[in-house]
């Protein structure tokens, strides 16, 4: 079965060439297209896609709105989103990720690293954006009113702090597994543990979570 998904992006060569990219690739669809926010949640809501991959400034109804319409907190039947964005808009990824997105990507993303974002998002998972999860998550963790994060309901292990870290630095779980020396279905169990103690729902709030309580620090300044 292909992965369906819904693009949406202001500018029509960027909605094009992203949808030439994706049809182009192995187990993709791209169901719909949309031009603004608004549209992108109706016809998320009425087609169902497995993924939306959406700009994150749009006229009207932007990226984030969108997403937090169709994932966030509130949302009883979350859609997967990724969003995808330029360095000049750093400051709205984290805000995005909040919101509900699972991942995000920039626009200069080769279709390699575009069509692995999307099977990430539709299997569960999260794919950042390698060159930017540390300097983004880490410059912009705290902005804005994000609320305090909550303690975890139950102590981690050493070894979930150590699939915490690799996590929150966007590492995969094939990536994990191979530099922590455990099995695939550890990896999973662990992560399934880390989002149940920290009552978070994905990759992404696990990461930001990690940033947020300083249990993951940068090492290095931002851009």
């Amino acid at each position: 079965m292909s992965v369906r998904v819904v693009v949406a992006d202001d500018q029509e060569i960027v909605r094009t060439g992203l949808s030439m990219i994706l049809n182009a690739q192995p187990g993709i669809e791209v169901v719909g297209v949309a031009a603004n926010g608004h549209r992108a949640v109706e016809l998320a809501r009425q087609v169902r896609p497995d993924v939306c991959l959406f700009d994150i400034r749009m006229p009207g109804v932007d990226g984030i709105e969108a997403t937090r319409a169709l994932a966030g907190p509130g949302v009883e039947d979350p859609l997967a989103v990724v969003v995808i964005t330029t360095f000049d808009l750093d400051e709205y990824v984290y805000a995005a990720l909040r919101a509900g997105a699972r991942g995000f990507l920039l626009k200069d993303a080769g279709p390699a690293l575009l069509a692995q974002a999307v099977h990430a998002a539709a299997n569960g998972e999260a794919l950042i954006a390698p060159v930017v999860t540390a300097r983004l998550l880490g410059a912009f963790a705290g902005a804005g009113p994000a609320p305090s994060p909550p303690q975890p309901v139950e102590a981690l292990t050493e070894r979930e702090e150590q699939v915490l870290a690799k996590v929150a630095r966007g590492r995969s779980n094939a990536e994990i597994a191979a530099e922590l020396g455990i099995t695939l279905s550890t990896v999973k169990t662990h992560v399934a543990s880390l989002m149940a103690k920290l009552g978070v729902r994905n990759r992404v709030e696990i990461a930001i979570w990690a940033y947020e309580t300083r249990r993951v620090v940068l090492k290095h300044g931002p851009p």
